[in-house]
């Protein structure tokens, strides 16, 4: 059970957050009740509790501290001035419009700007929601340092949260997620056809999740591990592991298919279906994969303190013995392929277990075990730092910057909701405000703000519903009321990255019960919030279409190309140090590429949304994001093939690699270049295939035959998936090469 919570939530990043922050809002009313304050003031505790700790997102300690200490006396001026203002309506909105543009503008001076930002707003929403007067400021200060002294604790001293901690609980996280994907690959070899498209779609879910948890691993290396060559090491683990287990599930859909699985079939729904009833194997070898795909999960899963001694140690040299030409059980070239693929996973394995638990007792290693350990100790040697600085981009400026640009839509959009809100309610106007605001949050187009204001409707409406419910059965019972609030608040952080709709709902149906605390409940105050959050949201989209606006198209063309122009450059370094030359830090250019493929995805929301009205459109966006998948997928096993290659005594530069690539080269900058510019001239070349533009030679010979057509292999493949690119992009093609 503990697996599955730490496959669910990699890192117990939200299990911390909304723990850290019910926990501070705890402390703040029991400390306030303590001393007897009134509801109201109890209420904004627990609101500034909950601020002054999601609000910060930095991962050292020292930091979070500073930015905590920082954000009191920003607290105190915005609920002072919320207080002061709150009586000269003119006034008062000219402040919160130029708070809200400078909130946002703060984004631009990273994590601290950002925190200091949302503090300053959501205090002054606070004074706004409890109607504060300038004749209880000296309270609401007691209580503004409570909650943030609270926040403090909760924080630094009860559920401590170091950059090294949640490193250690992220692999165990990648952990879980590698020995789900191998358990849904062992259903493979026996499933029938009628089960096959379930367990496909379980092997995209898994792998996505798979992929997720690397990337989080890799975006907490540097300050979670003191040491640059220990982090460099584990960020180069985690990318075999994640390779080997990608490259498992295509040899065993190969391995039931007459032809060669399509690599789409991971990355695209709908893909087809492999054929076969079950995988066509002999007895004696069926029964060995199915007990050594049990096997690897078990190594996978398990880190080396919880799972020692003679038999796991004769496990994991029988899975390494299928390195081995003679080891390979008698079946068909693609049964062995996958017998191959369990020897390459648990050598994946071995080094994963090297690089996070230290040196294991070696006592019981077969001389296939030793070997592997030689290979991976020598890559450990030659790893070394690299001192390749990135290419450092021009930083937009003036309106161009997109902080100043969300900055000046938020402002225009606040001001709309503002004077659309006093029409509707000149008391409660500023749930319109809020809205516009949270809708600008994290989005960089007009398509994901009006994604996201469409999905604050959906989760507000349905929290309504549930807010007049509860109230009706709380009532006046204000230990109740507080107790389902802080449930609500623990849901709402739990809930936040997976669903923005649920977040809504739980908001919704808290602020119910805080109403019923403040006696200001109503069912008509409820349905006062669903038409000022529509009001928000369409201010918002308004602002975002009218303003200095981003087109998702534009958006989506902007990051398609920077997806392009980082798997180019994955490709030629490895292409490079395959052929004998120096390809540079190829595990960092492909972590650059599938967190600018990340990115991509995200972006793309708007256009796959269910909702949308252009269905040949989204059919035409998942198929070209399911092709960058599987581009990314062979470059990254380019680049951890080419990153052997100084030690791996079964891999031998060629120099033709390099004249052979250059097509696919050619392709994905041709492809770019028409992205960013339709008029572009430059045209995609085609001719005979990657193999076939090699002569026989050394690539041929039976000692490095094996690892090279897998070199081989990834080189068709990415060509094949770069043309196919081409026609859904509209670039045509241009003379055989």
């Amino acid at each position: 059970m503990w697996d599955r919570l730490a496959a669910s939530d990699p890192g117990l990043l939200r299990l911390t957050a909304g723990l850290r922050t019910v926990t501070a809002i705890a402390l703040t009313l029991a400390v306030l009740a303590a001393v007897g304050v009134p509801v109201p003031h109890l209420v904004a505790g627990a609101m500034a509790a909950m601020v002054a700790t999601f609000a910060i997102r930095e991962k050292q300690p020292a930091r979070q501290a500073l930015t905590l200490a920082l954000g009191l006396p920003v607290a105190l001026a915005s609920v002072s001035l919320g207080a002061l203002l709150n009586q000269h309506v003119v006034a008062g909105d000219l402040f919160f419009v130029a708070l809200i543009f400078s909130a946002v503008y703060g984004r631009r001076f990273g994590d601290r700007g950002t925190a200091l930002g949302l503090i300053g707003f959501q205090v002054y929403f606070l004074s706004l929601f409890v109607r504060a007067t300038p004749g209880v400021l000296p309270a609401l200060y007691g209580v503004i340092c409570v909650a943030f002294a609270c926040s403090a604790t909760a924080r630094f001293v009860l559920l401590p949260q170091t950059p090294a901690g949640t490193l250690d609980r992220l692999r165990r996280a990648f952990r879980a997620r590698l020995a789900q994907l191998i358990a849904s690959q062992a259903k493979l070899p026996d499933a029938g056809p009628e089960e096959m498209e379930k367990i496909l779609e379980e092997l995209r879910d898994r792998t996505a999740r798979l992929h997720e948890t690397a990337l989080l691993i890799q975006g907490r290396l540097e300050d979670g591990t003191p040491d640059p060559a220990v982090a460099r090491l584990l960020q180069r683990r985690v990318a075999d592991a994640e390779i080997a287990a990608e490259r498992l599930g295509l040899l065993l859909l190969t391995a039931r298919s007459a032809e060669r699985t399509d690599t789409l079939t991971l990355h695209l729904p709908g893909a087809p279906v492999p054929s076969g009833v079950a995988l066509p194997v002999r007895d004696g070898a069926a029964a060995a994969l199915r007990r050594d795909l049990r096997a690897l999960r078990v190594l996978m899963l398990r880190p080396a303190g919880e799972a020692s001694g003679v038999a796991l140690a004769q496990v994991r040299n029988r899975l390494l013995g299928y390195r081995e030409e003679e080891n390979l059980p008698d079946a068909s070239p693609a049964v062995q392929d996958v017998f191959r693929g369990l020897g390459e996973a648990a050598r994946a394995s071995l080094g994963l277990r090297l690089a996070l638990d230290g040196p294991q007792d070696e006592s019981a290693d077969s001389p296939a075990t030793t070997r592997s350990r030689e290979e991976l100790d020598a890559e450990d040697t030659a790893i070394e730092i690299s001192e390749e600085q990135a290419p450092q981009t021009a930083e937009p400026t003036g309106l161009k910057r997109p902080t100043t640009r969300a900055a000046l839509q938020v402002a225009v959009g606040s001001s709309l909701a503002i004077a659309g809100g006093e029409l509707l309610s000149s008391q409660r106007w500023y749930w319109a405000v809020l809205t516009c605001w949270i809708v600008f949050l994290n989005t960089a187009s007009t398509g994901e703000i009006l994604v996201k204001g469409y999905r604050r409707l959906l989760g507000t409406v349905l929290g309504v519903v549930a807010g007049i419910g509860l109230a009706g059965l709380v009532g006046h019972h204000t230990w109740t009321a507080f107790a389902l609030v802080l449930l609500f608040i623990f849901a709402m952080f739990y809930t936040a990255p997976l669903s923005y709709t649920l977040m809504s709902f739980f908001v919704t149906a808290m602020l119910g019960l805080l109403y019923t605390l403040l006696n200001t409940y109503s069912a008509q105050v409820l349905v006062l919030r669903i038409e000022e959050t529509a009001l928000g949201a369409a201010c918002g989209v308004f602002a975002a279409a009218v303003v200095l606006p981003v087109h998702t198209h534009r958006r989506t063309d902007e990051l398609l190309v920077a997806v392009l122009d980082r798997l180019a450059d994955v490709t030629r370094g490895a292409v490079d140090q395959l052929s004998g030359g120096a390809g540079g830090d190829l595990v960092e250019r492909a972590r650059e590429l599938d967190q600018a493929l990340a990115d991509l995805r995200a972006a793309t929301q708007p256009l796959t949304h269910p909702i949308t009205p252009l269905r040949s459109r989204r059919d035409s966006v998942r198929y070209v994001v399911a092709l960058l998948e599987t581009c990314a997928y062979h470059g990254r096993s380019l680049a951890a093939t080419a990153e052997l290659l100084p030690t791996h005594p079964s891999i031998a530069a060629d120099p033709r690699l390099r004249g052979a690539c250059g097509r696919i080269v050619h392709n994905i900058e041709a492809i770019a270049a028409h992205v960013a510019d339709p008029r572009a001239a430059e045209e995609i070349e085609s001719g005979p295939s990657i193999a076939s533009m090699l002569e026989p030679g050394t690539l041929r010979t039976p000692r490095y035959g094996r690892v090279t057509d897998r070199v081989l292999r990834h080189l068709q493949r990415l060509d094949e998936a770069v043309s196919g690119l081409a026609r859904p992009l509209g670039v045509t093609g241009g003379q055989n090469r």
